[in-house]
């Protein structure tokens, strides 16, 4: 039973231990993770405006930026 709770308590104490870790990302540095090259998307221009879209048509659906609805032709 001692060494449960000595297991439990060093376990507990690391996973608390790492939420005091610098961020990784420095302040200077957020700049390159913002450069478009990064994105996911091979062309994000198309994927914002079809992203738009898909927003304004199902509004309803939640879970989105966007309310309402209409067209998508604003």
């Amino acid at each position: 039973m001692k060494r449960v709770f000595l297991v439990s308590l060093v376990l507990g104490l690391t996973l608390l231990g790492g939420c005091s870790i610098k961020p990784w990302v420095q302040p200077y540095e957020r700049a390159n993770l913002a450069d478009p090259i990064m994105s996911f998307n091979r062309d994000p221009v198309s994927s914002s405006y079809l992203h738009h879209v898909y927003d304004s048509r199902e509004g309803a659906r939640g879970a989105g930026i966007a309310t309402g609805g209409g067209c998508g032709c604003n």
